[in-house]
């Protein structure tokens, strides 16, 4: 397994009102980061805070240059320190990368699906707590 390359196919695919952030999220939004709370209507998050509707994607991701290569974009998170927890957490499992073409597995790792398991969780561990 690889680190993230940033290929933001979790971003894409999840930003469009598949996320929820916790009431922690939110609080600390309300309190320190009033920009991403405007974000956020009824405890769910990524609404237009002038027209009030769901957005189709996250209000702070950005697309990069990629100088690897050119016609593949980068993705970036201009929250990422403050992020929801959906988005701290992911991926869950390997299953989950596996239905959403996670670029992080590589060739071999389905061969041993608990020890990918075991890699995914050592490689995210300091973004979310173990899911075993």
């Amino acid at each position: 397994m690889q680190a993230c390359n940033s290929c933001g196919k979790c971003c894409v695919k999840y930003s469009n009102g598949d996320l929820s952030a916790s009431d922690q999220d939110i609080d600390m939004w309300e309190l320190f980061k009033p920009d991403i709370a405007a974000y956020v209507k009824k405890g769910l998050i990524w609404f237009s805070p002038q027209s009030g509707k769901q957005l189709s994607l996250c209000p702070f991701l950005r697309e990069a240059k990629n100088p690897k290569e050119p016609t593949k974009p980068l993705y970036t998170c201009d929250i990422y320190y403050d992020r929801p927890e959906d988005c701290r957490f992911y991926p869950v499992t390997v299953k989950q990368m596996i239905n959403d073409e996670c670029e992080m597995l590589q060739e071999g790792d389905l061969l041993n699906p608990k020890q990918t398991q075991k890699d995914l969780d050592d490689l995210l561990s300091d973004s979310r707590p173990r899911f075993n």
